[in-house]
């Protein structure tokens, strides 16, 4: 049968029947085809209906690009009608906003997004069903959540005038009830988003760690035999040498090998992949690392060998690293593209949680509280977003010429770190010392993957000479 896929490009491996039997792993778009990317949509209402200084330059960006994607960390409902509730186990806060929010999000220009992170079922089940109902209704591609994990783990097709988008989204970071899983035999499957689940090892000196074997030993019921010299598993954390204290992880290859053949399969039909992942890896109390964790960069580029034309990364709120790696942009997190975080109904385990009375204290009372100290872990709470590069971010263009990123401009954001609460998480474009600031940050993290960015009137930018294979 002929291939009913968009002809843009040169194909070497094709059949006479026209099936590509590469797999199809080649960028096969229009010329001038454009990606916007940006991080986490973490809204509470709609936004176009007001005026609010700068945003309106900000949609212009997004409405010009064929695709336009974002990472949907919110839930979409009407609380009034509502028949769910909060789940005691959530993302660390209850993310609620109002159906309204659907249409105006592609008023904005959003025509895709991911719904795989820690928020997918912080309403339960019918939380994250209703989200995907209105986002249907309102025309917006979604991936990632599902009946079972089969439908979650499926690429899902955008429709564009130069080509055939496919997107791939799951997350690294979850709570164990989130997971999706397939049927097995009479016992059905289950409803939540696409895993990739990671070992995380605590990285210690070979001194420290030896200390750790001898206390392990030392403890009662321990049996010897069977050590392994590399590392030591004591009380279910595991330790291993290396010579920079920190952690490490290693990512499960069951997941890697659904991902994989999902991403081949998104390849398969479409023009053009984007795979994206939600991750908080690594981070400890009041503090995110701006350094992507050590299993991402050779996990990422395995991502674009099997067929995706774009890595997009999100969930430590703040900017990490790009990496241009066989002419397709990795991006190692996009930070926040939206955090007007105004939620409301909380929930009364965040009441308890952060000490307050839903008697006497307000919804925004204890969000205030939740941003000053972070979520709540075993650890104690950890992510706090209140320094002002979590407000800080890019919007990233990527423009394709010949079936390969031709170029790729990133315009500096600002989220209003400085105004009222209730007025803050809104994007604008910033300029001048701001703009430079979060641009060189941004340069010096993507030092180490060889990538270099240009500075040319407060935007950022990366070009490609045509057949650069970076």
């Amino acid at each position: 049968m002929e291939n009913d896929l968009h002809d843009h490009g040169s194909h070497p491996a094709r059949r006479g029947d026209g099936y590509d039997t590469t797999g199809s792993i080649e960028t096969n778009v229009a010329n001038g085809f454009t990606m916007v990317a940006v991080g986490d949509l973490i809204l509470s209402r709609p936004l176009t209906r007001y005026a609010h200084p700068g945003f309106g330059d900000i949609v212009k960006i997004l409405c010009d690009a064929d695709v336009t994607f974002g990472n949907m960390e919110t839930l979409i409902f009407d609380i009034r009608s509502f028949k769910g509730s909060p789940e005691a186990e959530h993302g660390g806060a209850y993310h609620i906003s109002v159906p309204e929010l659907g249409p105006d999000l592609k008023a904005m220009g959003f025509n895709i997004v991911g719904r795989a992170n820690n928020h997918t079922l912080d309403w339960g089940r019918e939380g994250m069903r209703e989200t995907s109902r209105v986002l249907d209704e309102s025309g917006i591609v979604h991936a990632g959540a599902g009946e079972n994990l089969a439908q979650a783990g499926a690429a899902r097709f955008l429709e564009t005038a130069r080509g055939r988008v496919a997107l791939v989204s799951f997350a690294t970071t979850f709570g164990p009830m989130f997971r999706a899983c397939d049927p097995a035999g009479e016992a059905p499957g289950r409803p939540g988003l696409n895993p990739l689940r990671l070992a995380e090892s605590i990285v210690v000196p070979p001194e420290m760690l030896e200390n750790l074997r001898r206390v392990r030993d030392a403890l009662p019921g321990f049996k010897a035999g069977g050590k392994d010299p590399s590392r030591v598993v004591l009380r279910g954390g595991i330790y291993k040498a290396g010579d920079k204290p920190g952690y490490s992880y290693e990512a499960d290859p069951r997941d890697v090998a659904d991902i994989l053949r999902n991403v081949r399969r998104g390849k398969q039909f479409s023009d053009f992949c984007i795979v994206t992942n939600h991750g908080h890896e690594p981070n400890w109390s009041h503090e995110v690392s701006q350094e992507p964790p050590d299993y991402e960069q050779s996990f990422a580029r395995k991502m674009i060998d099997a067929g995706a034309d774009a890595y997009i990364a999100h969930g430590p709120h703040l900017l990490r690293g790009i990496e241009i790696y066989k002419a397709r942009p990795i991006f190692y997190s996009l930070g926040n593209f939206f955090y007007d975080d105004l939620r409301t109904p909380a929930g009364a385990d965040m009441f308890e949680t952060y000490g307050k009375d839903p008697r006497v204290d307000t919804d925004a009372e204890v969000t205030v509280d939740e941003e000053a100290k972070g979520y709540p872990t075993a650890e104690g709470f950890v992510g706090a977003l209140s320094v002002p590069i979590f407000y800080e971010s890019v919007v990233t263009v990527s423009r394709f010429e010949q079936n390969q990123l031709a170029e790729l401009r990133l315009y500096p954001i600002g989220l209003g770190y400085s105004k009222r609460f209730a007025n803050r998480g809104i994007p604008r474009p910033v300029t001048g010392p701001q703009a430079k600031a979060i641009l060189e940050r941004l340069q010096k993290l993507s030092e180490p993957f060889g990538t270099q960015i240009a500075i040319e009137n407060d935007t950022g930018v990366i070009r490609l000479t045509p057949g650069s294979s970076l």
